[in-house]
């Protein structure tokens, strides 16, 4: 199970590069334009998804800062949030490196910011919702930059398993 995580991680990393690539290519303004996504444009989804792998990572593993709202917007051009994305990824993939599978199977106990109620779960499921949640918004920052007139970008994961520095996943 543990490659199964190692692989969403370094995933993740490959179709953020994508998206970030992409997005550099448009003017601020369509950066910053309402396109009916869930938090409106590219520039907002893109800090809610670090937000929220800010509070995911701070609760995995009780370091990191991590804001007190989905819809904080951590950087306020892509510029700045390009390098954070980038560290925060490289974070994400070296704490999955470090899980065993004890601690995949171990309970952890977290408080959600939408409802302060603490909960207590194996990481597993909440470690899957992580990703989902990342993949989710990505789709939402990829409809988006079509509607701007971007590129229509393949980040389904099999062109990621295709990729020459990540074959070893599908062997």
């Amino acid at each position: 199970m543990l490659d199964h995580y190692r692989m969403f991680a370094d995933y993740n990393r490959w179709a953020n590069r994508l998206l970030y690539t992409a997005a550099a290519n448009l003017s601020d303004a369509h950066y910053r334009e309402n396109k009916g996504a869930f938090f409106g444009s590219l520039h907002a989804t893109f800090n809610h998804v670090l937000a929220a792998d800010r509070i995911w990572m701070k609760r995995f593993t009780g370091t990191g800062e991590a804001p007190t709202s989905l819809d904080t917007i951590l950087f306020d051009d892509l510029a700045s949030l390009s390098p954070a994305r980038a560290t925060e990824d490289e974070r994400i993939i070296a704490w999955i490196a470090g899980l065993t599978e004890d601690g995949l199977a171990g309970r952890f106990t977290y408080t959600p910011v939408t409802n302060p109620l603490p909960v207590t779960q194996r990481l597993a499921p909440p470690l899957a919702h992580f990703f989902n949640h990342q993949t989710h918004h990505r789709g939402q920052c990829h409809m988006t930059l079509t509607a701007l007139g971007g590129p229509s970008l393949a980040l389904d994961m099999s062109y990621f398993l295709r990729t020459p520095e990540h074959r070893h996943y599908a062997d």
